[in-house]
């Protein structure tokens, strides 16, 4: 599939799944299911109940194969499927609450976050990341650790654009105000380095 967008090789292989092809569903599955894994993970903080949910995803793909419609992107479809997923999960343990609070209004202008994370910390970003509230962590797990495009997020999480911009920079704030202590015990808080999201 050398010189495909990633776009095109979704759709070549989603062609292949209706038409039963497993081994294009393998294919399929190797592409997606650590980046599934990465944000299902981190939603639920339990991995094998995370990997249950990636599992189900897969399965409810292929179940659902010859329903996708090919005017829109495969990634937006298997996210919102594994998202939803999710979200019964916590409904049904009963230990999160879901409820709404106001959202960000007037400037929503990005921030960076101004901070470099020493090399033994990635855990330490890891456990911020999970104690986000839901909203705010689903928007910037999409946006910043998956990099997808804003307008994909919007589309995944069926919000107006506006308000995933304002999710990922009040999640980006909430993070460097949970790490900026960590940073300075560790001498390492930098004004003009950035967030390097990578190290997860």
């Amino acid at each position: 599939m050398g010189g495909m967008t990633e776009k095109e090789k979704d759709y070549t292989l989603m062609r292949a799944i209706q038409n039963g092809d497993m081994v294009a569903f393998n294919d399929m599955v190797d592409r997606y299911k650590n980046r599934l894994m990465n944000v299902i993970g981190r939603m639920l903080s339990s991995t094998e109940e995370a990997e249950d949910v990636v599992q189900e995803t897969f399965v409810r793909v292929y179940q659902h194969r010859q329903s996708f419609n090919f005017k829109h992107c495969f990634s937006t479809w298997i996210y919102t499927i594994a998202l939803n997923l999710a979200r019964n999960e916590l409904r049904k343990r009963k230990k999160f609450k879901f409820y709404e609070i106001s959202e960000m209004q007037g400037n929503e202008t990005e921030f960076a976050v101004e901070m470099k994370l020493p090399s033994r910390l990635p855990q330490v970003l890891s456990a911020a990341i999970k104690g986000l509230p839901e909203k705010y962590r689903t928007a910037f797990m999409l946006r910043d650790i998956q990099e997808l495009p804003y307008e994909e997020v919007a589309n995944i999480l069926s919000v107006p654009l506006g308000t995933v911009k304002s999710r990922v920079n009040r999640a980006r704030m909430m993070l460097r105000d949970k790490l900026q202590p960590r940073m300075e015990e560790y001498n390492a808080l930098s004004k003009s380095a950035f967030l390097p999201v990578s190290i997860l």
